[in-house]
């Protein structure tokens, strides 16, 4: 159990898009209120083809719980999938903010 819990407490960098009815339902600010809360830094954003693309990181298993949040969604998304990218944290964000 100790492992786990060492591993979930490493620094991490997550590159997740999701896809679904994703855009003009408040999913960026929902994003970025989670992963304040949660203690990450990072970028919502939305992309041309209507997916939106979030890059998080600190603690991975703070990372999971943003993850687990973005499944969700708020109340007008309908996500139909999240596909996520594990690498290592960039260190060049001091917050979480939105990109238009």
């Amino acid at each position: 159990m100790l492992d786990q819990n060492a591993s979930a407490g490493a620094l991490a960098s997550a590159n997740i898009i999701v896809s679904g009815k994703v855009q003009g339902v408040y999913y960026r600010k929902f994003t970025q209120e989670n992963a304040t809360m949660l203690g990450l830094v990072g970028f919502a954003r939305n992309m041309p083809d209507g997916r939106v693309e979030v890059v998080a990181e600190g603690p991975r298993g703070n990372i999971e719980e943003l993850i687990e949040a973005l499944r969700r969604g708020p109340a007008f998304a309908r996500v139909e999938d999240v596909d996520v990218r594990w690498s290592s944290p960039s260190g060049e964000f001091s917050a979480f903010g939105i990109k238009r």
